[in-house]
């Protein structure tokens, strides 16, 4: 049966009085405190600000607390094992690196303000040696590098502008992704950003998902599109609009549940086809749903097997429905208070857009480059006279001076709008048409300018072991030499611009790299006593259009420095031997997998130790000889 009505409180059921009392963490939220924003609990909803960024209810306390405990750690009065689910908690996650950390600043919705754009410059610019932000393929914004002592400094002075990186990390509620074009695309029934914030704010610090048997993964996207890719989700949500009798349209949600990268890839199946909004019933079929993946003990003992894909692939989705339905009945949903409405964001975009600038500029010598940017990096926003602008982010990292100076263009021409990409990119909201060159000419400024975003030489890459402790290989620096092997073939065929590249460090899925059209993920090749960083790469993955699939895994690993001659070969072979108008993924479906394995046979070939081939054993951008050092993850702990 599908759930569309919730049922009465009891009488005198405030939200105090839950069971079993959500509040009980969140206690202190009803504190306001003066000269501080994007406070809030279900005690004092009014509080709650309708701000990008200002999504997550801050606690001062939390800070205090990191700095306790992380001293208590320093002096080495509790071990790192019982320290690290405190920190992870807290959106600090170890790196490979000795003595210092990854802080990972959740951005719901990817929705970010000009104040917290300047704010993250200065803590980059403060206490980021490598001198730049990063922009994730979950549209948070990491900062790597931070010495234990100090990220307590980094995480209070960020709150400062109502940025959070509660659960960043940890077996919890993750940041919850959106379409970055919700509320501004065209065939969206409605915007899903109100809702999305919601559910953050009814899930974030809620007791079940505070050591839940393994992470969980949200998406809301926009349209049947689905930009924010659900299918790779442990939870995602699709707007839908019924017919009801007696009440007319009303707004809900297709729900999915179960999808997943990594080592078990599985696209999520539907649990409901709709689901209402308003009355606070998807939180409650969630909240249904992480409950009993909460309770499933067998699975915490494997983590690294213990999403909830797991659980859904062993009994099947109308099992798990069926469980779902059970759960509904039990007191605890009668005794919740689902109701939203002092939860959403009802930020008006529209009322603060800009007005048309009174002497735009127009292109002069540089009009192909900018017609090629309009032509990549521009799309219309259903409200007339307004546009997107994508920010190709390479390899989504933004120095102090780019933080800045997109908070200069997001005040004087997006009325203060933009989100971060799921594609490490970031999209500025509401410029008006007639600004657009103007916008570009300041991008071209920062070094942001150049066109292309979300095509070929737009690769997705995670940090490998520039900082991951699960990293096998330099991920980011094949992504930089990928990228520019694509640049001097100078591609200029529309089809092959429509090419998406995608590299991990690890068989995991950081990058999503097994739903790229050409996808690669770290390995190594034993060569005697010697080792050589390689990649196993998959081909025809999608995410465009509604429809995710996993890419055909290829046989044969590549040593690293001869990845980018596959990557050559592959793109000419299509080229040459595609039918007209054929996509990369169609041509790969009819030709088969073993002709792409055959243009790289001899690439493949072993690689013998020596002074010649020495650079085989130097991965990208490294000086040292290669050798495996995979730590222990904590995304898993």
């Amino acid at each position: 049966m599908e759930p569309v009505s919730t049922p009465q409180k009891p009488p005198g059921s405030g939200a105090g009085e839950q069971a079993p009392k959500q509040p009980e963490l969140d206690q202190d939220l009803g504190k306001k405190q003066e000269g501080k924003r994007g406070r809030g609990s279900l005690e004092n909803p009014e509080v709650y600000d309708n701000v990008p960024g200002h999504v997550i209810p801050i606690l001062e306390r939390e800070f205090d607390d990191f700095d306790t405990e992380a001293a208590s750690f320093l002096r080495g009065e509790q071990s790192e094992e019982q320290f690290i689910g405190f920190r992870l908690k807290q959106g600090v996650y170890g790196q490979r690196q000795p003595d210092v950390q990854m802080c990972r600043i959740k951005l719901p919705f990817g929705g970010v303000t000009p104040e917290q754009m300047d704010m993250l410059a200065d803590v980059v610019e403060r206490w980021a040696p490598l001198n730049k932000g990063h922009i994730t393929t979950r549209q948070n914004i990491q900062i790597h590098h931070i010495p234990l002592a100090d990220m307590a400094d980094l995480i209070r002075q960020i709150s400062e502008v109502g940025l959070s990186s509660r659960e960043g990390c940890g077996n919890t509620m993750r940041n919850v992704t959106g379409d970055p074009w919700a509320g501004v695309s065209e065939g969206e029934p409605f915007d899903v950003t109100p809702y999305l914030v919601a559910y953050v704010r009814y899930f974030v610090r809620h007791p079940t998902t505070q050591l839940m048997p393994r992470k969980v993964k949200t998406a809301f996207t926009a349209t049947d599109e689905d930009v924010a890719i659900t299918g790779i989700h442990d939870v995602g949500f699709i707007p839908r609009v019924r017919e009801i009798e007696g009440r007319g349209e009303v707004k809900g949600v297709e729900i999915r549940v179960g999808g997943g990268t990594s080592i078990m890839p599985r696209v999520a199946p539907t649990l409901y086809e709709f689901v209402e909004l308003d009355n606070g019933d998807y939180l409650k079929v969630t909240e249904a749903a992480l409950r009993i993946f909460d309770r499933q003990e067998w699975l915490r003992v494997n983590r690294a097997r213990a999403r909830i894909k797991v659980l859904i692939d062993k009994i099947g989705i109308d099992a798990f429905r069926e469980m779902v339905e059970e759960e509904l009945q039990g007191d605890w949903a009668a005794e919740r208070d689902f109701s939203i409405d002092h939860m959403l964001f009802a930020e008006d975009e529209a009322a603060v857009a800009p007005t048309a600038p009174a002497s735009p500029a127009s292109p002069n010598g540089d009009r192909s480059e900018f017609e090629r940017f309009l032509e990549a990096n521009v799309s219309a926003q259903r409200q007339d006279g307004f546009s997107t602008v994508q920010v190709k982010v390479i390899r989504g990292d933004l120095s102090p001076e780019q933080f800045r100076g997109l908070a200069r263009i997001m005040r004087d021409y997006a009325g203060g709008h933009a989100r971060t990409t799921v594609h490490q990119n970031f999209l500025l909201r509401w410029v008006r048409d007639e600004a657009i060159y103007d916008v570009y000419r300041r991008l071209v400024d920062l070094g942001l300018g150049e066109a292309g975003s979300d095509e070929i030489t737009d690769v997705v890459s995670c940090p490998g072991t520039d900082s991951c402790k699960l990293g096998i290989t330099s991920s980011m620096g094949l992504n930089r030499a990928v990228q520019e092997r694509i640049e001097r073939i100078g591609i200029t065929d529309p089809l092959t611009r429509r090419v998406h590249i995608k590299m991990s460090g690890c068989p995991n899925g950081c990058s999503q790299h097994h739903i790229a059209n050409i996808g690669f993920y770290g390995a190594s090749i034993k060569v005697g006593d010697h080792t050589i960083p390689a990649y196993i790469a998959h081909l025809g993955g999608n995410y465009e259009g509604g429809e995710v699939i996993y890419g055909h895994r290829l046989k044969a690993r590549l040593p690293a420095k001869r990845v980018p001659d596959a990557v050559e070969r592959w793109l000419r072979h299509y080229e040459e031997n595609r039918t007209d108008d054929e996509a990369f993924n169609d041509f790969v479906e009819r030709i088969g997998t073993d002709s792409f394995e055959e243009l790289v046979s001899d690439l493949k070939m072993p690689v013998e130790w020596g002074a010649e081939n020495l650079t085989h054993f130097i991965d990208w951008h490294r000086s040292e000889p290669y050798k495996v050092e995979r730590g222990e993850g904590e995304c898993a702990v």
